[in-house]
């Protein structure tokens, strides 16, 4: 199995509203809770109770399309408001990050880290000293990992956090986003996707569910390409549509999808019993 390792602050963890897109179920995503590897359910990244949906879903739904009957799973690290001096080697966001990733390696091959950050450092000067802290936590990381060459997918922040509410200051945004690109221009294996075009939830401050499925097709362009994605992606909807709605659900998944109706109150015991008939049925039919 494959894996990728997410790391940053809320944009990266996930605070789309689950509601605002289909749900994503494949048993080839995979994510890490409680030491297991488990099918995906959004949240993937439960750092706060507010958590929702992210981009690494859509992320691992675009690989899936491309590697069919194989395995990718989600390492979530992601902490909702943390700097980028939070993320410190010498940190316990950072040891958390390394510890949890060694323990998904033992059952998988770790082939890029997503990372998105900033808002936290859009204000005060923080810019300045942005770009030398992150290629500390960059090249320290490859080496607590062994993997000198993995990719990082930087991504950027939204441009509705010059109108960012609940108290939050983020009018240096753009110049994060400069260091950003910057960064992926000079630092070897390391792309930018952009948040360009992208809007966000009343709170102006986390990209919306929809948005986050966009976001994520632009990371996953970047890794795949290994180049830096400056503009929107021609065709995003229909991109997504194919990874995730389009596709048909094995058996598996529909018996997910049916156990998870019934534990959250949505169909009847007996209903349940009668659709889990016909799924066995249709099963031995075929």
């Amino acid at each position: 199995m494959k894996s990728v390792l997410m790391i940053g602050q809320s944009n990266m963890a996930g605070r789309g509203y689950l509601s605002d897109v289909p749900a994503i179920y494949n048993e080839n995503i995979q994510m890490l809770r409680n030491g297991r590897w488990q099918m995906m359910a959004e949240p993937v990244n439960c750092d706060k109770p507010v958590a929702g949906v992210g981009l690494a879903g859509s992320f691992a739904a675009m690989w899936a399309t491309e590697h069919p009957g194989e395995k990718i799973g989600l390492i979530p690290c992601a902490e909702g408001g943390s700097s980028i001096d939070e993320w410190h080697p010498a940190g316990t966001l950072f040891k958390h990050a390394v510890s949890e990733t060694h323990f998904a390696m033992e059952e998988s091959e770790l082939i890029a880290v997503l990372w998105h950050q900033g808002e936290n450092d859009s204000f005060g000067g923080r810019h300045r000293t942005y770009y030398d802290k992150l290629k500390q936590i960059v090249e320290t990381l490859r080496v607590e990992l062994r993997q000198p060459g993995i990719p990082f997918i930087l991504g950027g922040l939204g441009d509705f956090l010059e109108h960012a509410r609940l108290g939050a200051d983020c009018r240096e945004y753009r110049e994060i986003n400069r260091e950003l690109k910057r960064f992926a221009a000079e630092q070897d294996n390391c792309f930018f996707a952009t948040a360009e075009g992208l809007t966000s939830n009343p709170d102006m401050l986390h990209f919306n569910a929809v948005s986050q499925r966009k976001l994520g097709v632009r990371y996953y362009e970047a890794f795949s390409t290994k180049t830096d994605v400056l503009h929107p992606l021609e065709n995003e909807d229909g991109l997504l549509d194919q990874c995730i709605n389009s596709r048909p659900y094995s058996q598996n998944e529909k018996m997910y999808q049916l156990m998870f109706r019934f534990a959250t109150g949505g169909i009847s015991y007996e209903e349940t019993l009668e659709q889990m008939e016909k799924l066995r049925k249709g099963d031995t039919e075929k």
